[in-house]
């Protein structure tokens, strides 16, 4: 929106120019989002108290999650709306792949959100049925897999690239709509098994995001696509501001997330920021280095299917409970080590993804 502004100001005022600049406008929309963050997150904590939208806390899992009963909850909302107030006004809104990619987050955050609202204004325990879940999670990903493979202009932009090697794209053809639905609605899973601990999902998704930035601007620029052997994709670029908008909203949301919570994320704000994460990374074609990236992710969903096949095999459990991270808890480590510590797994698996630039 003020990109337009400034655009159609420039004429009169060269000055107004400097906001065509996509790393100014990413910089503006990291701070709108995280001055967004930290201004309205105390009201809502305050507003979901006083109608005491707070969590439901299991009572087979650890005994230090019983005092997280009552927290407030669904404080993801405040994310997605700090990622679509920047995002609007600084992003520019002629480029189809920014409203791609809000379009996903907030109809997969829409999805987290009813899911929420049953279970903990409803007071429903089963929520949204896991059939009606996986139904409009389905439905919105297909949606944009194919919107996406309709926008592609050349054979690369649905060629599946191996990170690593310099030359291998494997073309997908209309397979390329499968992979986009498997890794938008897997990773919109994943990130919601993660988010089980304070700040637990948040930091690493603030991670991928901006490294996701980085290979979007990268992407979008033809001559360093070009010099690192990547595809360019054009329009690519503008993903940066809202990548951006994405790492400034969650680390406001982290202010009040971290150990011990003032508030959680919620189903409508994991399922909408793991959407968000997949979408961008195979716009930039880069499946496969957001499976490296997202390796904390990774981990706790193969622990929970590793879990529920063993049992429905076996009749034993791997793990003393699942997601890992509550293996770990049960194993006797501080809710915080577990947390920093994966927090910095994360870090390190961020790097080897960006790494995959030039090793190759």
């Amino acid at each position: 929106m003020l990109h337009w502004l400034a655009d159609y100001l420039s004429v009169y005022y060269s000055g107004f120019g400097v906001f065509k600049y996509l790393t100014l406008r990413a910089i503006l929309s990291v701070l709108t989002a995280l001055a967004f963050s930290l201004w309205f997150g105390p009201i809502m904590i305050r507003k979901l108290s006083f109608y005491q939208i707070g969590q439901a806390v299991r009572d087979d899992g650890p005994q230090s999650h019983l005092s997280k009963a009552g927290t407030p909850t669904m404080g993801g909302a405040l994310i997605l709306a700090a990622i679509a107030i920047s995002t609007l006004l600084w992003a520019n809104l002629s480029n189809p792949y920014v409203w791609i990619v809000l379009g996903v987050t907030l109809s997969f955050g829409a999805v987290g959100w009813v899911d929420d609202y049953r279970k903990v204004v409803e007071k429903n325990s089963r929520g949204l049925p896991a059939k009606w879940k996986y139904f409009w999670q389905s439905v919105f990903g297909l949606g944009a897999a194919v919107a996406l493979y309709m926008m592609a202009k050349t054979p690369m932009e649905t060629a599946l690239i191996v990170p690593f090697f310099k030359n291998v794209a494997i073309p997908l053809g209309i397979f390329f709509v499968v992979l986009t639905y498997f890794v938008i609605v897997g990773t919109s899973n994943a990130v919601n098994l993660t988010d089980g601990l304070d700040g637990l999902a948040i930091m690493p998704t603030v991670m991928v995001a901006a490294a996701l930035g980085i290979f979007a601007y990268l992407t979008g620029h033809f001559e360093f696509a070009r010099y690192l052997n990547i595809p360019f994709v054009r329009g690519a670029g503008e993903l940066v501001v809202f990548t951006a908008a994405l790492v400034g909203a969650g680390l406001g949301f982290l202010w009040f997330n971290t150990y011990p919570a003032q508030v959680f994320m919620g189903d409508v704000g994991a399922l909408a920021l793991g959407a968000a994460l997949g979408v961008i990374a195979v716009i930039v074609r880069q499946e496969i280095v957001l499976f490296i990236m997202g390796g904390v992710f990774v981990m706790e969903t193969v622990s929970v299917i590793l879990q529920v096949g063993s049992y429905k095999l076996t009749g034993r459990r791997i793990f003393r409970m699942a997601p890992i991270h509550h293996h770990f808890e049960l194993k006797g480590w501080p809710e915080p080590r577990v947390i920093v510590r994966f927090w910095i797994i994360s870090l390190i698996l961020v790097l080897i993804g960006l790494a995959t630039l030039k090793l190759r």
